[in-house]
C-alpha cells in the first residue's frame, strides 16, 4: 500500500470530523487507549506539553515548538486540521512526517484499525505518538483537537498542560457558556503538573482555579506574570514589549505578525520559564525561535500576506472571537477599499460572526469543496439581510480572482472565516 491508497482507507473507512462535523466524534477515550496500548503505550515514551484554548492553540504550539528546536531540542509537533497534506499534522523539527512512514503506519496496523472501528482523529493521534515514541523526541507539544477532557490527545501525562483561551465555539459539544467550555479544556489539567493559562477572563479564571486545586496542579495565569505591548509592524515582524512582574523588559519579534498573537506569545514565554528546570532554554534561542516561527515549523494561514499592492491576507479565524481578534489587526493597516473573500461551514452560528464584519466591505462569498461548507449563495443571502452585500462564487480562488481584478493597489483583501477556505487557496 502506497501514501495515497494508505490516506484514500483512512478517509473512506473512518469518520472524519472536517467532512461530517461532530457525528464523526467518538465519545470517551477507550478507543485511544486500545489503540495505544496496542502499541505499548507510545504516549508515555517522550515527554510532552499538551496545548488546548478556543482560539491561538495552534499559533501557541507552534511559537513553542520553533523556541524549543532554537535550543538544539528534537522536538515532535502535533497539530490539526492540515491545511494542504495530511504529513502537516505529524512533524519533527518542522518537517512533516515522511509519506512512507504513513502508509507503513496504516499497512502494519490495518487488522487493529478494523478491530477497533475508531475515528479518523484517534488513528491520526495515535499515529503520532507512535512516530514521536520511535523517533525519541526530547519533547513534543501536543495541540488539542476539540475541547480537551474527551480529546483524544488527553491520554498523555505532559510536562505542563497550556490553555490559551476561551470563547464560544463548538457550543453544541463543550457548552453554551463560557463556565462549561472552560470545564472541557480544563479537563487536559492533571495531578501535580503545571498548568498555564494565556488570558484571564473574570468569567472562566475560577473554573481554572479549581480544577487546578482538586489536581494539586500549580497554576499561573500568564497575562497577570508579564504585561504585553505592541510596538508595531517593522519589516515583516511585530515587536512587542514584554515587561515582567521584578520590572525585567524584553522587545522580542514574531514572525506571526497578527495582533491577537501578543495574547499567545505570554503563554508561550510563561510555559518556557515554568519548565526552564527541565528544558533549559536560553534567552537568545527564544528570541531566534519567534523571530522564526513559519520558517521553522512550516505554519500558515495565520494572518498570511499572500501578496502586496494590493496587500492580501490569509487567516484561519473561524469563530467569533478569532474574528473579532483579526479584525482588530485589520483596521490597524492602511488601506483603501476593505474587500473580504468569505467562507463559512454550516454548523457555526453565522449570524453573529456576520455581525462582527464591517458593512462598508465587498464581500466575496465562496465555500470549500467539503460537505460541512456553507452554500456560498446561502452565506450571500444571510450576509445581505445583515447588510454585507457581495457577489458568490463557486471556489475561494474565483473568489479572490474577482477580488484581485475589482482592487487597486492600495485596497486590502483579506480571506478567513474557515481552514478549509485557506486550505483551498493555490497559492498559500
Amino acid at each position: 500500500m502506497q501514501y495515497p491508497e494508505a490516506i484514500d482507507y483512512l478517509y473512506s473507512r473512518l469518520p472524519v470530523f472536517h467532512r461530517i462535523g461532530p457525528k464523526a466524534l467518538k465519545p470517551g477515550l477507550g478507543n485511544t487507549l486500545r489503540l495505544c496500548e496496542a502499541l505499548g503505550n507510545p504516549q508515555h515514551r517522550f515527554r510532552s506539553i499538551h496545548v488546548a484554548g478556543t482560539n491561538g492553540k495552534g499559533s501557541t504550539s507552534h511559537m513553542l515548538a520553533a523556541i524549543y528546536q532554537s535550543a538544539g531540542y528534537r522536538v515532535g509537533l502535533y497539530t490539526s486540521p492540515h491545511l494542504k497534506s495530511f504529513t502537516e499534522r505529524i512533524r519533527l523539527n518542522g518537517q512533516p512526517i515522511a509519506e512512507d512512514e504513513v502508509a507503513q503506519f496504516v499497512v502494519q496496523h490495518k487488522d487493529l484499525i478494523e478491530a477497533v472501528e475508531p475515528s479518523f482523529f484517534e488513528v491520526t493521534v495515535v499515529l503520532a505518538f507512535d512516530f514521536f515514541a520511535r523517533q525519541s523526541v526530547d519533547v513534543a507539544i501536543i495541540e488539542v483537537g476539540l475541547g480537551g477532557r474527551l480529546d483524544s490527545t488527553n491520554v498523555i501525562t505532559p510536562i505542563a498542560s497550556v490553555i490559551t483561551n476561551i470563547g464560544l465555539d463548538h457550543t453544541d459539544i463543550l457548552g453554551e457558556t463560557l463556565p462549561q467550555i472552560a470545564r472541557e479544556k480544563a479537563g487536559i489539567i492533571k495531578p501535580g503538573i503545571p498548568v498555564i493559562i494565556s488570558e484571564t477572563h473574570p468569567e472562566t479564571a475560577d473554573v481554572f482555579q479549581e480544577g487546578a486545586q482538586a489536581a494539586k496542579a500549580p497554576l499561573v495565569f500568564a497575562d497577570q506574570e508579564s504585561h504585553v505591548a505592541d510596538e508595531g509592524l517593522l519589516k515583516g515582524v511585530r515587536r512587542i514589549r514584554i515587561t515582567r512582574n521584578n520590572g525585567q523588559t524584553n522587545i522580542i519579534e514574531l514572525d506571526l505578525t497578527g495582533a491577537y498573537q501578543l495574547k499567545n506569545v505570554v503563554g508561550a514565554l510563561t510555559t518556557v520559564a515554568v519548565l526552564q528546570a527541565l528544558l533549559p532554554v536560553p534567552e537568545e534561542a527564544q528570541l531566534i525561535g519567534l523571530r522564526s516561527v513559519v520558517r521553522s515549523t512550516g505554519l500558515k494561514g495565520r494572518f498570511q500576506t499572500l501578496q502586496e499592492f494590493p496587500r492580501v491576507i490569509a487567516d484561519t479565524a473561524h469563530n467569533q472571537p478569532g474574528i473579532s481578534a483579526l479584525l482588530t489587526t485589520i483596521y490597524s493597516l492602511p488601506h483603501a477599499n476593505l474587500r473580504i473573500v468569505l467562507g463559512l461551514v454550516a454548523d457555526k452560528d453565522r449570524s453573529k460572526i456576520l455581525g462582527l464584519l464591517p458593512p462598508e466591505a465587498k464581500y466575496y462569498f465562496c465555500q470549500a469543496q467539503t460537505p460541512r461548507s456553507l452554500p456560498a449563495e446561502i452565506l450571500q443571502a444571510e450576509a445581505a439581510v445583515l447588510g454585507r452585500i457581495g457577489e458568490s462564487f463557486s471556489d475561494v480562488n474565483s473568489a479572490l480572482a474577482a477580488a484581485l481584478q475589482n482592487s487597486s493597489p492600495e485596497d486590502l483583501i483579506l480571506i478567513t472565516g474557515s481552514n478549509y477556505i485557506i486550505a483551498e487557496l493555490t497559492n498559500l
